[in-house]
């Protein structure tokens, strides 16, 4: 019988959401193509996300960079030194795989932030082998997930990909603070391409060695840190809290902005963790009980992070919370570490003050987003598999049929279907009976579906169906483009779309 996952994989394949690339070829692990819905589901997030987030202060702009930078910059960030997973390998087979990941799967003892000689104690504590050859395993070792290239005729000069897209914002900092007029906050957002050279990707779509990211970098006057212009509307907002405190317990706790200032978490970083919820609540509508914020303990986050919270939702596929970006506070570290390394000055002189701006970093995995979002709304019923995706963030709005492919209906649809295509995202299908295109279209997710049939010809009207309900509808043609727009703005539910079809 086949898991939750595996039937999700199965139809991402099979529709054209995402498949391995090159797989005419040979699969290599973590990486993935978009297929056409895929694409267009990706492009949706990513847009309502830029709304959102770019969205909260009129000096939160979006840049564009490339995906190759010079090995300086990743000495001065750190990367070079401290980007590493620790790897482990068997003795026998020479098989290479992630010491941490492995205990987790085979013993359930959490592994972050444990060094490589704790790592190598519970593999003697819990006798693991080598999951291939069952071989005794080695000395966990640290590898450094860099990808490098070789640039120019000679191949001397050695660059990188970037892991994270963090460092573009960072670089550019000191021209887009110039071209901004100089004034803080300042956001910088990149959405694009990050590459990690992960020892063994598992969990499928989930663990890729080439992703996109979803960044937004927040500069700030440190002093201002504590400053927030709509606190009195956020302050007692309920954030599903998971903090280090509650891990005894296990459970997810509501507490309000102003209950965590008491605890020293500042007003400009909740002033954001709330907007992080909002977006997750209200605009992908992801359940309430499926989220929550996990806070990193001072052993677990970056050196730098004196603040840290993961957004993780629970997803049935991995049958418990996982990551899917994070809020973190990363000080003056990002800046000061490359106005040491490239001699270049990276203060700001705002009243008078000059100082080094603070780093507040907005983080998504679009990607694992992504996943998620098929995870949450994948629905199975006796006669049909469906996504219930909202409509906002479903690949295809609209699919028109004619129920028979004759007495004119075929042109009426058509017709229909060429008045509608430039507003929304339209599909148009005549082949097959009319059930099994639905559920074709219930299986992708699309939001409505319209059906032209013989009462079409003397009323001039259609049949919207219902994905989730498979309710139907009748509403003149006339009137399609205005319901459908209202319906999907969320502006009408479908019950007041039209007449009801007994």
């Amino acid at each position: 019988m086949q898991t939750k996952a595996e039937k999700i994989m199965s139809i991402a394949q099979q529709r054209g959401f995402f498949f391995p690339s090159g797989e005419i070829y040979s699969v290599k692990g973590g990486f993935w193509t978009y297929g056409h819905l895929g694409t267009l589901m990706k492009q949706r997030w990513e847009n309502i996300w830029r709304k959102k987030f770019l969205g909260l202060n009129t000096n939160y702009h979006e840049i564009e960079d490339v995906n190759i930078l010079a090995k300086e910059v990743f000495e001065s960030s750190g990367h070079l030194k401290n980007f590493n997973d620790p790897l482990v390998e068997c003795i026998k087979c020479h098989f290479r795989f992630r010491a941490d990941q492995y205990i987790e799967d085979e013993s359930g003892v959490e592994t972050e932030a444990l060094t490589t000689a704790e790592l190598d104690s519970l593999i003697k504590k819990y006798k693991l082998k080598c999951p291939e050859c069952g071989g005794e395993l080695g000395e966990t070792r640290l590898f450094n997930m860099m990808f490098e290239l070789k640039v120019g005729a000679t191949g001397k000069e050695i660059m990188h990909l970037r892991p994270e897209t963090a460092q573009s914002p960072y670089l550019a900092f000191k021209r887009e603070f110039a071209a901004l007029r100089e004034k803080l906050p300042m956001g910088l957002a990149v959405i694009g391409k990050a590459f990690r050279n992960e020892i063994s990707p598992r969990q499928g779509f989930f663990r890729l060695r080439e992703f996109t990211q979803a960044e937004l970098q927040i500069f700030f006057d440190p002093d201002k840190m504590d400053e927030c212009q709509d606190w009195n509307k956020i302050k007692n907002y309920k954030l599903r809290t998971f903090l280090v405190q509650d891990r005894k317990s296990n459970k997810v706790i509501e507490r309000t902005p102003e209950q965590l200032h008491k605890k020293n978490i500042t007003r400009f970083y909740l002033y954001h963790l709330v907007q992080i919820q909002k977006f997750y609540l209200e605009d992908l509508k992801i359940p309430k009980e499926r989220f929550r914020f996990r806070e990193l303990s001072e052993k677990e986050r970056a050196f730098y992070n004196q603040v840290h919270f993961d957004i993780e939702v629970n997803l049935e596929t991995f049958e418990k919370f996982v990551e899917l970006g994070g809020l973190h506070f990363r000080g003056s570290h990002d800046l000061g570490g490359h106005q040491t390394g490239s001699k270049t000055k990276l203060e700001v002189c705002i009243e008078n003050k000059r100082f080094i701006p603070n780093i507040l970093e907005i983080s998504f995995g679009v990607d694992r987003n992504i996943w998620a979002l098929l995870d949450v709304f994948f629905k199975e019923e006796k006669e049909r598999n469906l996504f219930t995706f909202p409509y906002k963030l479903s690949p295809v709005d609209v699919a028109i049929f004619p129920l028979v492919r004759k007495d004119k209906l075929p042109e009426i649809a058509k017709k229909i279907f060429d008045g509608l295509k430039d507003d929304f995202r339209c599909f148009y299908d005549e082949t097959g009976s009319i059930g099994k295109m639905y559920r074709r279209m219930d299986e992708i997710g699309c939001s409505i579906m319209i059906t032209v049939d013989h009462d079409s010809l003397k009323k001039k009207d259609v049949t919207i169906r219902n994905r989730n309900t498979m309710k139907q509808k009748r509403v003149k043609i006339k009137d399609l483009k205005e319901k459908i727009s209202k319906l999907l703005n969320e502006e009408i539910k479908f019950e007041q779309i039209g007449k009801t079809v007994k």
